[in-house]
């Protein structure tokens, strides 16, 4: 790669004057714009040094590789002579241009505590679901599965406990998320909300144990209630708690601080949620669901039609990750028997599908090989609820199947509307989404993702045959000449012995922690979910020491501990990136043990990071494989799944 000129066609591309700051991680350039409009983004979507773009938090990211953006960096700041920041400088600058209305930032900050409880929510959701078939009638005869079979009643029990729990004690998790998003004590927000989930605060039990819920206070009676599965009363109560608590750590010391803190913090925090918070929010809630099913009930199909056009382009900012906090509103109401039922749920299945039918319509098009793997697989990732690297990596890059597919959503997400097609239950929205569908809108719920997908498709796949036919037939002329070369033996440009291609051969890529494997594709981060960088796997750490997977050397060791670049002697390039963003430490809660060019080999300690840090400043520690030079190989397939050891077998690269 030639950096100086990668780094000047960069600034080509946005323009020297339009740049304010820039910074780099492990992986990609991280530059803050005075006006994203003036980017060329046709030239950089053409660079073939460019591996990609996106923007986020105010930031403009140009995905350049590990091993090389450091270089391309250098030239940047070289050639433009800006100064040198950290990527925790760039995010302040980037921040401080940037600023969010309170609406935006009230709703980033419903994602913020919402996005670390979504798999209990979920795991939840998908039980209930599961339960549904079991207790639905009409489902497999007028009559219920465990009227028909009693002997299955058991199951069904078992399952109310399991899917009920993550909502009866929302509060709960609401308590140790909320907290750490304001910086107070995950458990004293988690004994917060066992206190407004209390059994003690049941009417039921209250009333077979002769006693009231009516406290008396020197004379003044409080009417106790309890809160369970509520939402906006446990999030204000606990941001209420860490205001408290923080206050008192800053006016006592030492064991003073130790012992007095959590007690006066939680005496003063419990009375506020019982006396006012939690009838005034409560109220709200009651609010939030009345408007939600009214909004509903009065736009009909036509709001559900709009809905559908706008979801995905509120994915794409990250705002959808707030959604759960109003479709547990929406179930909860559903359950009391005053809602309609979550009705964001269908319309995020619609527009899920129709961005898998624009990927697959790329594949059907395209003649790029590295285009139609991904395409492919970024399709059935859409299929199955996950549309980041759909819509990153294949969709917006083309643009047209990204707006096509908005079409598709609408369409879909009407005629869902106007067949009243309701969940009853969160779950994967997509096309295992139908188990969390009311009964009787199932086949209904099948036909509008069905529509959605054959719409999104034919238009996308027609525009794409006739409006950017040029595009396509230029690929495939590459291509051909690709193929023509491959055959003669010849470089196309110079007609001399084409450069020796990297030598690789098959190997095992090994586990380099201990965790739980996820899929690369759903990883909270589309420069790793897209697939940009390589194809690999993710870990959710368990452990927290970092060791080689490979025979072989470190390429690149940064300086901040939390990325290793390394080369096996078989040839395969591997990129450990640990935790999401985690650039922007610094290096704190990292501990690097190598340097670049080592030698090491298979089990060699890397390094260490602290989770606990991570999780301090708001990151996730998920760790990314990544087999950077993918390229090079025919396929690059995980051979493990659930929990993994460090060492033992994770990828296979042939």
């Amino acid at each position: 790669m030639d950096y100086a000129k990668v780094a000047a066609d960069v600034i080509k591309a946005v323009g020297k004057d339009n740049l304010v700051a820039g910074a780099h991680c492990a992986t990609r350039l991280r530059l803050v714009l005075k006006d994203d409009t003036k980017v060329d983004q046709e030239a950089l979507d053409n660079n073939p040094d460019v591996k990609g773009t996106f923007k986020m938090d105010g930031q403009y990211q140009v995905i350049i590789g590990a091993g090389d953006v450091n270089h391309v960096y250098a030239e940047l700041i070289k050639q433009t002579g800006l100064k040198e920041v950290s990527t925790e400088d760039v995010k302040k600058i980037a921040a401080e241009g940037h600023k969010q209305n309170p609406i935006m930032a009230f709703i980033k900050v419903l994602s913020e505590i919402f996005v670390p409880i979504i798999p209990a929510l979920v795991a939840g959701g998908l039980l209930m679901a599961v339960n549904n078939i079991f207790k639905s009638e009409g489902l497999f005869g007028s009559q219920s599965l465990i009227a028909q079979y009693p002997q299955v009643s058991g199951i069904s029990d078992m399952l109310t406990v399991l899917s009920d729990a993550p909502f009866i004690y929302m509060p709960v998790l609401l308590g140790i998320s909320t907290a750490k998003r304001f910086g107070g004590n995950q458990f004293l927000g988690a004994a917060l909300g066992l206190m407004m989930s209390s059994q003690e605060l049941n009417e039921a039990v209250v009333k077979a144990a002769g006693t009231s819920l009516n406290w008396n206070f020197f004379g003044w009676t409080l009417h106790a209630q309890q809160y369970t599965s509520q939402v906006i009363p446990a999030i204000i109560a606990v941001w209420v708690m860490c205001i408290i608590e923080k206050w008192f750590h800053k006016h006592l010391h030492s064991a003073v601080d130790f012992t007095f803190t959590p007690l006066f913090t939680m005496i003063i925090s419990g009375f506020l949620t019982f006396a006012i918070i939690g009838p005034v929010f409560g109220q709200v809630s009651d609010w939030v669901a009345n408007g939600l099913v009214w909004l509903y009930d009065t736009l009909g199909f036509l709001g559900m039609g709009i809905f559908g056009a706008f979801y995905t382009p509120i994915v794409v900012t990250g705002l959808h990750q707030s959604f759960p906090a109003f479709e547990t509103i929406l179930l909860n109401s559903y359950k009391a028997g005053h809602g309609s039922g979550d009705f964001i749920f269908v319309v995020a299945s619609m527009a899920n599908m129709a961005q898998a039918a624009a990927a697959f319509a790329i594949f059907a098009l395209t003649k790029n090989s590295k285009t139609k793997g991904l395409s492919s697989s970024a399709g059935v990732s859409a299929l199955l609820g996950i549309t980041e690297p759909a819509v990153f990596g294949v969709n917006l890059k083309y643009r047209f199947p990204f707006f096509c597919a908005l079409v598709g959503s609408a369409i879909a997400a009407a005629i869902a509307g106007l067949l009243r097609v309701i969940a009853v239950s969160l779950g994967s929205a997509g096309v295992l989404g139908l188990i969390s569908i009311a009964p009787k809108s199932i086949p209904f719920y099948l036909i509008c993702e069905v529509i959605s997908f054959v719409i999104a498709f034919l238009i996308t796949y027609y525009y794409g045959k006739t409006k950017e036919a040029k595009v396509f037939e230029a690929e495939a002329a590459v291509a051909a000449a690709e193929a023509d070369v491959e055959a003669h033996g010849l470089d196309e440009a110079s007609g001399n012995e084409p450069a020796a291609k990297a030598e690789v051969s098959e190997e095992t890529i090994y586990a380099p922690l201990d965790g739980q494997v996820v899929e690369l594709s759903s990883v909270n981060d589309p420069v790793f979910s897209s697939g940009a960088m390589g194809k690999g796997v993710a870990i959710k750490p368990s452990g927290n020491t970092i060791v080689s997977p490979v025979d072989g050397i470190v390429q690149i060791a940064f300086e901040t501990g939390h990325a290793y670049g390394l080369k096996s002697d078989q040839g395969a390039e591997v990129l450990i990136h640990i935790g999401i963003d985690t650039v922007s430490m610094d290096g704190k809660g990292f501990e690097q043990k190598v340097k670049a060019n080592q030698a090491i080999k298979k089990g060699d300690v890397l390094g260490t990071f602290d989770a606990a840090a991570i999780a301090d400043a708001g990151l996730e520690d998920t760790t990314m494989v990544i087999v950077t030079n993918s390229a090079d190989y025919t396929d690059v397939t995980p051979v493990a799944s659930g929990s993994v050891t460090a060492g033992a077998d994770l990828l296979e690269v042939k």
